[in-house]
């Protein structure tokens, strides 16, 4: 008998462990920075956070509509949603209250929300060079320069280009080949291979920049860039504003961006994209080759004035 609780008591620690890794450390990270400001906002208004009610999240994004982004509402509808599943209580934010409150707050405030600036080639090209004419530091500058030219020629989010490990990467004759272990939209850790050519310009090729910064660091396992996913942002804002860009226009996102951008105006496919991007729906992917093609299938281009 003994034997069976102890056992049972092993299963019920492996199934704590088990909807702890069920999401990945940033996501839980995020959820409970999102519900703990939905605790404190009740707390301080003498309303129940967990379990909660559908009134109660309506009037909690009622108050967050003064000052946060549509997007973030919807965020935090599923934080709280998430919090509450774990925990083993029901809440229902599909309920009326829920729903026709956003609605009247879209209306009132509107959805738009205004995105980096994708990092074209032509600016990636710009910032290379002023890391190269203006960053004295030896190990910053290969660093640096191999991260953007990575980040931007694999589509990669921040996530992804900070946990490449040396030992995922596989330089073959057309190039390197790195495997992505875990990504967004790859929870379950199925993990996805990215190829990246040598390109004709030594200057702006990933391949030769990424081997000169793993001779010089002498690299032989772990993490090739040990920086956080928030310093590929503030290193992407140093080197525009030495570049004279305005650097509150460009974020960690812009590299990712900027190559799905780039790509749609050379004319690739819209597969191609997100294979190498990783994204699973089309739906953002026709967004950056929206933004491609404002002016290449302009109508006005037919008309002469």
């Amino acid at each position: 008998m003994n034997e069976l609780i102890t056992d049972l008591k092993k299963l019920e620690l492996e199934t704590i462990n088990n909807l702890g890794n069920s999401k990945a450390k940033n996501t839980v990270r995020a959820y409970e920075a999102d519900f703990k400001d939905f605790s404190l906002f009740c707390i301080s208004n003498g309303l129940n956070p967990l379990p909660t009610d559908p009134k109660t999240l309506s009037i909690y994004l009622t108050h967050l509509s003064k000052k946060s982004k549509f997007s973030t509402l919807k965020r935090r509808i599923a934080s709280i949603k998430v919090v509450h599943k774990i925990k083993g209580h029901y809440l229902d934010s599909k309920h009326p209250i829920i729903m026709e409150n956003l609605l009247g707050i879209k209306r009132i405030n509107g959805s738009y929300q205004k995105a980096k600036k994708p990092l074209l080639i032509s600016t990636l090209k710009t910032i290379i060079n002023v890391i190269d004419e203006k960053e004295n530091n030896e190990l910053k500058k290969l660093r640096n320069k191999s991260l953007l030219l990575i980040g931007f020629s694999g589509g990669f989010r921040r996530s992804e280009l900070i946990n490449i490990d040396y030992e995922d990467l596989e330089f073959v004759n057309e190039g390197l080949k790195i495997f992505i272990k875990r990504s967004k939209t790859d929870q379950s850790g199925e993990g996805s291979t990215k190829a990246i050519p040598y390109f004709n310009n030594i200057t702006f090729c990933p391949v030769v920049t990424l081997k000169k910064w793993i001779n010089y660091k002498n690299i032989k396992n772990g993490r090739i860039f040990d920086i956080s996913d928030k310093s590929v942002s503030i290193i992407i804002k140093k080197y525009a504003l030495l570049a004279g860009l305005d650097p509150n226009n460009y974020g960690g996102h812009s590299l990712r961006s900027g190559f799905a951008t780039s790509a749609a105006e050379a004319g690739v496919e819209e597969r191609n994209i997100m294979t190498m991007t990783g994204h699973k729906t089309p739906q953002m992917v026709r967004r950056y080759i929206q933004e491609a093609n404002l002016f290449k299938n302009n109508p006005l281009n037919k008309i002469k004035i």
